[in-house]
């Protein structure tokens, strides 16, 4: 297939979100859930939590001026568990954000970012202490997360990453998009559905 839709590398400053166990319904509200589409879900990226955060007189990090237009977060450990909500990983691509990087992910969260072309990738709860520290006290840090070195890279940092070998691959060849996949084949689609007998007028 075309290389378009290879995934190499995300590069940007960093969302830093600290906590553990950070779940879908926090990601994005299951009352955004009743659109038949995705569109305009990035308005309501924790929307409670952002709500509760000023409530306390504070700033949560995707409101913070200076993590607008960031393009990678940072997080802890298990994030994205709770329901297998395929909203979270839309809401947070349509907001920007191009990868994770956490300590762990739920597994239906990491599945579900794979399958739209969001990668999640590994590291040492060590190693995410500095990014995230990093990410905090100097914001405009750029930052690299490179699929071929399986690093990422910033501020003077260098940190090991890991992702299962199939799906760096998938990511790495454009073979997690599926629709690509089917329209850089499609005569072989057309082929088989003209041998479909129950497929009728297939232009």
């Amino acid at each position: 297939m075309s290389t378009s839709s290879a995934i190499e590398r995300a590069a940007g400053r960093a969302l830093p979100l600290r906590g553990q166990d950070i779940d879908t319904d926090r990601i994005i509200p299951a009352r955004f859930l009743k659109s038949i589409t995705f569109d305009g879900l990035e308005k309501h990226v924790f929307e409670d939590d952002r709500e509760q955060t000023t409530a306390r007189g504070d700033v949560h990090p995707f409101d913070a001026p200076a993590y607008q237009g960031a393009r990678l977060l940072f997080v802890q450990s298990n994030f994205g568990c709770g329901s297998s909500r395929e909203h979270a990983p839309q809401a947070l691509k349509r907001w920007g954000i191009t990868a994770v990087v956490g300590e762990s992910f739920a597994e239906i969260f990491f599945g579900n970012s794979m399958m739209i072309g969001l990668p999640c990738v590994g590291a040492t709860a060590d190693d995410m202490t500095k990014l995230i520290a990093m990410a905090e006290s100097q914001p405009a840090t750029e930052f690299v997360v490179d699929l071929a070195s399986m690093s990422v890279t910033g501020g003077g940092l260098s940190i090991p990453i890991t992702m299962p070998g199939a799906i760096r691959s998938a990511l790495r060849t454009g073979e997690w998009d599926a629709t690509g996949l089917l329209l850089a084949n499609y005569a072989e689609v057309e082929r088989v559905a003209r041998e479909l007998p129950y497929v009728t007028n297939f232009a």
